[in-house]
């Protein structure tokens, strides 16, 4: 009765569960202008940046910032950005177990370009992250249990990312996708996504009104106007926090990373987005995607927020 056995794995246990991330690691390469530039236009910009990042790297590094025990499962080039990408993740104290050098493709890389608004646009290499496979799932698979949380984003291959939502659903974890970006997965049923996190557009790309009966629960971000929780028949807006933007690159990763780190200690689907809304906003206070994730000590001096308080563990 293997349906009985994961309806009993699936129950909210008390503790604090494991933020496990599957997804993209990658080089940013970061110029900063003051216009973005249009079709056939070449503008000047600030010096070039080299930063950390990949949506699946940023997430697991925002759930770190918070408190989290994280491990990362991906792959990286073996190449100059490799080790670093690799360390990088070792000094936020995530586990780098799970993460393979590929002999055989470059690591990933994002050219990013923003302007003074904070606005920006985005062109991703994937180089190894186009190998994450099956052998990466079967590392995700080892010691999941029902107090985790399993984050995807769609930056690795899709069979891949619906290989292991039914392997994190079989564990009993928790399933938390971050859709982007949406058109691969746009038609896909989502029957074992517990949380889908998606901005205005990529909610558009896959469905609109109908994705709230595909999920679990479904978070619709909505930039500096906040983000909207759509969950057993019952809608709640959350309020943004106002600050001056700067970079917005890693806002939505920041989101979804305080997120999971919430949910990983038994919070729920309303009060997870709350809290990140909250790193959220603390980001695009800061130039950089990685660097830019917030800390607690961030989030007690933004917005007067104690982490602690604002997140009890359920016991």
């Amino acid at each position: 009765m293997p349906h009985l056995v994961n309806y009993a794995a699936r129950l909210r246990i008390g503790g604090v569960g494991t933020v496990a991330v599957l997804g993209s690691i990658n080089m940013d390469l970061v110029v900063r202008v003051r216009e973005l530039p249009r079709p056939g236009d070449t503008v000047l910009g600030d010096r070039l940046l080299t930063i950390q990042g990949g949506k699946g790297g940023n997430q697991a590094v925002a759930a770190a910032r918070l408190g989290a025990s994280v491990r990362m499962v991906g792959r990286v080039g073996a190449d100059s950005f490799g080790p670093s990408l690799i360390s990088g993740l070792r000094d936020d104290g995530i586990d780098t177990s799970g993460v393979v050098v590929d002999e055989s493709e470059p690591s990933g890389a994002a050219l990013i370009v923003v302007d003074t608004s904070g606005e920006n646009v985005i062109a991703v290499a994937p180089g190894a992250n186009s190998k994450v496979g099956g052998d990466d799932v079967a590392r995700l698979r080892a010691g999941l249990g029902a107090r985790d949380v399993v984050v995807m984003q769609l930056e690795i291959p899709l069979e891949t990312v619906l290989s292991a939502i039914d392997v994190a659903h079989a564990a009993g974890a928790r399933v938390l996708l971050n859709a982007a970006p949406s058109g691969v997965f746009a038609g896909r049923a989502m029957p074992h996504v517990d949380v889908l996190i998606v901005n205005e557009g990529e909610a558009a790309e896959l469905g609109g009104d109908s994705l709230r009966r595909a999920v679990g629960a479904l978070v619709v971000t909505l930039g500096a106007a906040g983000s909207v929780v759509y969950e057993h028949d019952r809608e709640t807006r959350i309020e943004p926090h106002r600050v001056e933007a700067v970079d917005a690159t890693a806002a939505g990763d920041a989101v979804v990373g305080a997120a999971a780190f919430a949910l990983a200690r038994g919070a729920s689907v309303v009060d997870a987005v709350r809290l990140g809304n909250a790193a959220g906003a603390a980001t695009v206070t800061r130039m950089g995607a990685r660097p830019s994730l917030p800390t607690p000590a961030d989030l007690k001096r933004l917005f007067g927020i104690e982490l602690d308080e604002f997140v009890k563990v359920k016991t």
